[in-house]
């Protein structure tokens, strides 16, 4: 499931460096270096993600996952208690 959301922040990332380089080749001076400079670490962001979220799932450390079961232990109490 971490992957999964890895993915998302990964894609919007990607597309987050392509506009700014896009951007940064219109730009003259500083700014174009800068915008070249961003968009790179855009795009190493966009790489690393997906490989800390598929590292995370293999592992099983996944606090999302953590917490799924923590409340569905709180639900099978609460359900346990009433019946």
């Amino acid at each position: 499931m971490l992957f999964i959301f890895s993915l998302l922040w990964a894609t919007l990332f990607a597309v987050l460096g392509y506009i700014v380089f896009y951007c940064s080749i219109r730009i003259e001076g500083g700014m174009k270096t800068f915008g070249q400079v961003l968009a790179v670490w855009l795009f190493i962001l966009a790489v690393l993600l997906p490989l800390i979220g598929g590292y995370m799932s293999i592992t099983g450390y996944s606090p999302i996952e953590q917490h799924m079961q923590q409340m569905g232990e709180m639900m099978g109490e609460s359900m346990g208690n009433q019946e």
